[in-house]
């Protein structure tokens, strides 16, 4: 979905293969100028917050970018909200538990990013 919305904003964009962890798309602009890599959060259920990486604290890239979406009401309404590294990596929360660590963002730190398209420039 996110990449049938870039192509449609006029972008090229390439899914990266399977075992690249850290970008799910590779999106440049018609001239090959200006190239991002696009990690894409997904959320069918839940729709407060997304779970990431534990890397997402360090990468941060002027060209890295997330999108986090929200599917709601089986596919008729989906949020995009489009974030840059830097936010991500400013705005994760760590919850240490147990056994393990759970590494998040949430919908209300990242609200202000809805269709924030703007962030790849003219395509």
């Amino acid at each position: 979905m996110v990449a049938a919305e870039l192509s449609r904003l006029g972008f090229i964009v390439s899914p990266t293969l399977r075992n690249v962890q850290r970008a799910d798309l590779l999106v440049t602009d018609q001239l090959c100028k200006r190239a991002f890599s696009v990690q894409v959060k997904t959320n069918a259920k839940t729709f407060n917050f997304w779970l990431l990486n534990k890397k997402a604290k360090e990468l941060i890239s002027p060209s890295h970018i997330y999108v986090l979406v929200n599917i709601r009401r089986e596919g008729k309404d989906i949020e995009y909200l489009v974030v840059h590294s830097k936010v991500i990596s400013e705005k994760m929360v760590i919850e240490e538990r147990e056994t393990s660590s759970w590494y998040s963002i949430s919908y209300e730190d990242v609200k202000p990013y809805l269709n924030n398209w703007k962030i790849f420039g003219n395509p």
